[in-house]
């Protein structure tokens, strides 16, 4: 995870539209930028939602919610037709953002031993440095938590 108070470093991906977005773009707004494993899976799903019930009040704080997997940009169309979603996801087939992030970890399942993205959570602020984050997210507790970090 990286540090608070480092600068949030840059990138540029493609949107579930394919239009590119850098977090540059984003100066001048605050940033929630979360990482979460695949769409259309029951605890990504909680979160997206959570974030999308919870858009009016996060934009009200001058905030953006930006999500990142590796999943396609189709995936993500399909994601954000099925759960209704307001916000930008975006894809990282090749895990650079996701590695540059170090959200691409060892993860255990079942007993089973094998690399993946963990579920981590960044708020930063309107210069780009990172003010808070979370590797330990719940899917469903996430937004609201991050709505009160607003």
């Amino acid at each position: 995870m990286l540090d608070i108070g480092t600068v949030a470093p840059d990138f540029t991906l493609p949107d579930q539209n394919g239009d590119m977005h850098s977090l540059s773009d984003y100066k001048g707004q605050k940033v929630i930028l979360y990482f979460y494993p695949k769409d259309n899976t029951s605890g990504c799903t909680k979160q997206a939602c959570g974030f999308s019930e919870r858009m009016p009040q996060i934009r009200s704080k001058g905030a953006v919610v930006l999500g990142v997997s590796r999943d396609s940009v189709n995936s993500h169309k399909n994601f954000e037709t099925k759960q209704n979603l307001n916000f930008t996801i975006l894809s990282d087939t090749d895990r650079k953002v996701i590695e540059a992030y170090d959200c691409w970890k060892e993860k255990k399942n079942y007993g089973k031993v094998s690399m993946g993205v963990v579920r981590t959570t960044y708020l930063i602020d309107e210069k780009g440095v990172i003010i808070m984050a979370n590797d330990k997210v719940k899917a469903a507790e996430d937004p609201q938590n991050m709505l009160e970090k607003l």
